[in-house]
């Protein structure tokens, strides 16, 4: 017996949690319902905050700048000029995070404070959500969300039915049903829940949406186990149901959506990765020449004995160390403290040009394309395999009923071109009550169909309508999460077996006007591992029937000795894969009454009562009643191409893109979508892996490596490889991946079918493992979810299957076709964009801040700058920030269209050519080179000192604004050099930047006689602008230094 004298719950250590409900309350061991999202609070705002700035590795090398700077007598750019721009950089990165903190914070008060009545003292009680502990009881009406995840007791409807709205929790619309056990169904009201006492066990929470184990147990009965149809979520919403009752089993943060609150993990691009070594190098670039400088110093010191002038850091280790200090700061800024702002700004711009994209824009289903990370915009441009599901992938995943095999004969027509007909054109079929039988259409008169045949046809088509987990809805529609079981009871309405009620223990079939009632007692239900579902019913003639469906290569496994038509019909079934369709076995038995109850109570109620491994428990359960079938048949259901899908593969193929065909389906159907996709053409040679053993895998796959030549290995060749799921185990184990991975690169199609979910996502491991390329995964269901999370970049169609892959993927599309310009055009721009951007950043500081090595020369290697020491701070800031962007966001060598048209021109993004470590590293020499040129040709024009005609000369400022002015020209116009398109933000980035250094250089020089800043600086650019050598510098210095840039 239950002990009742506890109130609340309890978790024990198998991992499983009981809940005791309807009891007086007691402190509970559990979560409270409130829930919190914000990331910060007022106390641990600023520790979490610098905390989370200061693990990049950017800031943290500028906060030691920082510090250093504060060292009297080491800093020649004065204390504030790196503490100000970063200050400046964590306070916009502060303000951000405020905002988006305190939006979360007004959220979650909004969401705690909603209302919900609870079941308290004998009465139901309207309390906060704050309020809901486990093990209440809570009534939740119409249009309102669930406050907790529920175990569903009943509802306003019959059979404690309800509809649910799921749309916060995986983005779908279309609702749900869930259902109550027929035990709990009789609680309506007040009165009836003051006399239920009961426990529930279930497991402990998790962040599985989609499944839920666990039992329930009234007063002193037995258990009664709990599944998915019985869970309702917090962040659901009830729809076009009055009310419901439900327990409280999981709180707050221990609800499944907030379980699937965590950030996915972080993928990073490989340009990103390419960036992150290059500001290493540079670094150590920094430490070198700031090593060199002083040494240099102490070789100047001992040179030279008069330096009284000069601020004397001692001598010996110590001296050393300072003056090493001096130099690291002075030369700090080869590393641009700009970069990861810049970057991450246009990211974020660069995703929102592709969620605005109307050429990929779907009208028929308003979905935009998505974005859903920012941070693999880039990577899109460097693809060079994609791995891609069929259904609902290539193809619409809308089912539409064909032909079927019953009884070892073929029905249906061979093609037809009315699709709004489609049953006039499909099936000969005879409905058969006993020995009398009525004609619906007989496109083939001549065939005679023996009385034996009129049986199996009955049997095949109450099949169809019974053996699903469909549900009816009003005008005869229904609704199914799977729509291959729609269309097949869909085919059974038309062809005269109409499926009308489903309630929990039966399902109704009308045919030739007479309903037949089914009782429910199993249903086996379909997951990918099994590839089959069956439901055991009682027939209205008593019989105990059990009914499966499934793939033929499971079917046949199960069938008994004495089964009929197997040759038959699987030569049918090879027809139907060859014609694209996609096709189910039909199998049955009649099962035993004392076997039934035996199994029914033993085997399958322990197995389905289990909290903990009950999915591998129930497998085993449903492997000990699925055997000795007869075969009844086969359905052939048509599920078309998507459009523009061939058009869209060839086009990738040109761009030279290896794409991979991953499916469930059987091998003849995934071969005829191959064909029809041109992915395989007639001039391809076919290599089929269909072995059972690793042995013959082995030899198949050496043979074929052999007929292609070793000196062809891994590179593209006329041949298409064709691989089932069965010997994929065997090619895909440690022994034989590499031999695998070898052929599958000498190919140019790979066709995978029969695959699960886990082996798609270990062909793509082994593929981004081995090979140094970018891979894509495409697809649109559950089943994908483990691929897309495994490449590079995962793509979501947004589907037939819900958006559970659009949810899990990087970006999301409606159709495949719209990959081509998420690829060709968007990747690649971004790419090009991306790179300039990142390359110019790099190369206008290494252009100003290397000027200051070489003045060190003439110097005495002493630390003095050569430039003000806020025109220093402000370089990156303000006279050199819009280039970037324009580069960033607008550049691009070719219009969209021309991209399309020619698909060969990806490759350049593809192969990385436009940045990598040779590319840095001669972008480093050219700026390098324009340094000592832009250092170099104003200190000759003024070797002499003499800079008026009056014999006025100039000191080091004189000199260093000069170089500065003509650094900063010379940036902009290089930025203009790297653009092919100039648009009217180009002209504003390019002359705007060099005008804003020019009205600062203006004012600036005479602020000291208002603010005690810039006492160096004053009267600064009225000497310099009235000086005719700095105009002709202007003329000369920039296009001198660009010339070569000019050129090529």
């Amino acid at each position: 017996s239950v002990p009742f004298h506890s109130a609340a719950v309890s978790q024990h250590d198998t991992g499983t949690r009981t809940i005791y409900f309807n009891q007086p309350l007691e402190e509970q061991k559990f979560l409270k319902n409130e829930i919190s999202t914000g990331k910060y609070n007022f106390v641990t705002f600023l520790p979490l905050f610098l905390f989370e700035q200061f693990r990049k590795i950017f800031n943290i090398f500028f906060l030691i700048i920082c510090i250093l700077q504060q060292i009297p007598g080491i800093s020649p750019t004065g204390k504030y000029t790196t503490i100000v721009p970063l200050a400046f950089i964590l306070t916009v990165a502060a303000i951000k995070e405020t905002v988006e903190d305190y939006k979360r914070h007004k959220a979650d008060g909004a969401v705690n404070n909603r209302k919900v009545e609870i079941f308290r003292d004998g009465r139901f009680v309207e309390l906060a959500w704050t309020e809901v502990v486990v093990g209440d009881i809570v009534k939740v009406v119409s249009g309102k969300f669930f406050p907790a995840d529920l175990v569903l007791l009943s509802s306003s409807e019959p059979q404690a039915m309800c509809y649910i709205e799921t749309a916060n929790l995986d983005g779908e619309t279309n609702l749900k049903i869930r259902q109550g056990l027929p035990a709990t169904s009789k609680i309506q009201s007040t009165e009836d829940m003051l006399q239920v006492r009961g426990m529930i066990e279930c497991e402990t929470p998790n962040r599985n949406l989609y499944s839920f184990t666990g039992s329930i147990k009234l007063h002193d009965d037995r258990l009664l186990p709990l599944g998915p149809d019985q869970i309702l979520l917090r962040g659901a919403m009830l729809r076009n149901t009055k009310w419901i009752y439900g327990v409280v089993v999981y709180t707050g943060h221990e609800s499944k959506l907030m379980k699937n609150a965590n950030r996915a993990p972080l993928k990073m691009s490989n340009v990103d990765r390419t960036t992150n070594m290059q500001i290493w190098f540079l670094m150590a670039i920094l430490l070198v020449i700031s090593l060199a400088s002083a040494i240099g110093s102490e070789v100047w010191k001992k040179e030279t004995t008069k330096r009284w002038y000069l601020n004397d850091t001692g001598t010996g280790a110590k001296g050393f160390f300072m003056e090493l200090l001096t130099f690291i700061i002075l030369y700090n800024n080869l590393v641009p403290i700009s970069l990861l702002v810049t970057l991450e700004v246009v990211k974020f711009i660069q995703a929102i040009f592709i969620n605005s994209d109307l050429d990929m824009y779907h009208e028929e289903t308003d979905t935009p394309a998505m974005a859903r990370t920012s941070n693999l915009n880039e990577e899109l441009g460097q693809v060079k395999y994609i791995f891609s599901d069929k259904t609902g992938t290539l193809t619409e995943n809308i089912m539409e009923f064909k032909k079927c095999s019953i009884g070892g004969v073929k029905y249906g027509v061979e093609s037809t071109t009315d699709e709004s007909a489609l049953f006039r054109y499909i099936l000969l079929v005879y409905l058969v009550v006993w020995f009398q039988f009525t004609v619906y259409f007989n496109p083939f008169p001549s065939i005679a169909i023996r009385i034996q045949s009129l049986f199996q046809v009955r049997d095949f088509l109450t099949m169809m309508s019974v053996c699903h987990t469909v549900v009816p809805e009003r005008a005869s529609k229904y609704q199914s999460s799977s729509p291959d079981e729609n269309a097949i009871v869909r085919a059974a309405r038309n062809l005269g077996f109409v499926f009308c009620v489903r309630t929990p223990t039966h399902v109704v079939v009308r045919a030739n006007g007479k309903e037949d009632s089914y009782e429910v007692l199993n249903v086996l239900e379909f997951n990918s591992t099994r590839k089959r579902m069956s439901v055991i019913v009682r027939a209205p003639d008593g019989r105990i029937l059990l009914m499966c469906k499934g793939a033929d290569n499971v079917i046949y496994e199960r069938l008994s000795d004495k089964s009929q038509f197997l040759f038959e019909t699987e030569n049918h079934l090879r027809d139907y894969a060859q014609d694209g369709l996609r096709t189910l076995c039909f199998a049955q038995a009649v099962l035993d009454e004392a076997d039934y109850k035996v199994w029914n109570d033993t085997v399958y109620y322990e197995a389905s009562t289990a909290v903990i491994d009950r999915d591998i428990k129930l497998a085993h359960a449903y492997e000990a009643i699925e055997k000795n079938l007869f075969l009844l048949g086969a359905s052939a259901i048509e599920d078309k191409l998507q459009q523009g899908v061939p058009e869209t593969i060839a086009t990738l193929a040109k761009a030279d893109i290896k794409i991979w065909v991953l499916t469930g389906d059987k091998q003849e159907t995934a071969i005829n979508i191959a064909y029809s996709t041109h992915l395989i053409n007639n001039e391809m040679a076919l290599v089929l892996l269909n072995d059972s053993t690793a042995e013959k895998t082995k030899q198949t796959m050496e043979e074929a490596i052999t007929e292609i030549g070793q000196e062809f290995l891994r590179q593209e060749n006329e041949v298409a490889l064709v691989v089932t799921g069965a010997t994929l185990q065997h090619a895909l184990h440690t022994d034989l991946e590499s031999t695998f991975l070898d052929l599958a690169l000498s190919c140019k199609a790979v066709v995978c079918c029969r695959v699960s979910p886990m082996q798609k996502a270990m062909i793509v491991e082994l593929v981004k493992k081995n090979c140094q390329a970018i891979t894509l995964a495409i697809g649109d269901g559950a089943n994908d979810v483990s691929m897309i999370q495994a490449a590079h970049v995962g793509v979501g169609i947004s589907g037939q299957e819900g958006l559970q892959a659009a949810n899990s993927s990087d970006y999301s599309i409606a159709q495949f076709c719209y990959l081509q310009k998420l690829l060709l055009v968007h990747g690649a721009w971004n790419y090009n964009r991306l790179t300039k951007c990142i390359l110019f950043s790099f190369y206008k500081n290494i252009c100003l801040y290397l000027i200051e090595l070489w003045f060190a020369f003439y110097n005495g290697f002493s630390g003095q700058i050569l430039f003000d020491r806020w025109t220093i701070s402000f370089y990156n800031v303000f006279f050199t920030a819009l280039p970037p962007f324009t580069l960033g966001l607008f550049e691009r060598t070719c219009s969209s269209k021309v991209m399309l048209k020619y698909p060969q021109l990806y490759s350049i993004s593809q192969s990385a050519s436009k940045y990598n470590a040779k590319v840095f590293w001669a972008m480093f020499l050219n700026a390098t080179i324009h340094s000592l040129m832009l250092f170099y040709m104003p200190a000759f024009s003024l070797y002499n000192e003499i800079a008026f005609s009056n014999g006025q000369v100039g000191g080091y400022l004189f000199l260093g604004n000069f170089v500065y002015t003509f650094t900063v020209f010379t940036v902009c116009l290089k930025a203009g050099l790297e653009s092919s398109t100039w648009t009217i933000l180009t002209h504003i980035a390019v002359w705007g930047s060099f005008a804003i250094w020019l009205i600062f250089f203006g004012v600036y020089s005479h602020v000291f006689s208002i603010l005690p800043l810039g006492a160096e600086m004053l009267g600064q650019a009225d000497i310099v602008m009235s000086s005719p050598v700095f105009w002709l510098g202007m003329l000369l210095v920039p296009p001198s230094v660009l010339f070569r840039d000019l050129l090529w």
